[in-house]
């Protein structure tokens, strides 16, 4: 599978766990949220091992432009919030910078 897919999967898996605890603690949603949140967080971090890198730094580093797009997609199908054209640079941003760590020439 694709590097791009793995970072997808554990996007969504990182930023639903974090979620599910946003909700108890800012929300006040049930504490029942912490269970699944906790499982949600175990499964990012089991997906995130499934990216081709040689090293975990590089992986984490290039997935960090993704976390904070697909947080911003988040942003808008979950919570209703529309990104600004801020957030959307931003974002944008990110993603480049992630394309770098991924892409950029190596000797």
């Amino acid at each position: 599978m694709s590097t791009a897919f793995f970072f997808a999967v554990a996007a969504f898996f990182e930023i639903a766990g974090c979620f599910a605890f946003w909700a108890v603690v800012r929300n006040g949603a049930s504490a029942l949220w912490l269970a699944p949140g906790a499982l949600s967080l175990v499964a990012f971090g089991a997906v995130l091992t499934q990216v081709d890198a040689a090293a975990a730094g590089r992986a984490f580093a290039a997935y960090g432009g993704v976390y904070v797009a697909a947080s911003l997609v988040w942003l808008w199908a979950v919570e209703g919030f529309r990104p600004d054209r801020w957030d959307l640079m931003g974002g944008a941003v990110c993603l480049a910078g992630a394309a770098i760590v991924v892409f950029g020439p190596r000797g």
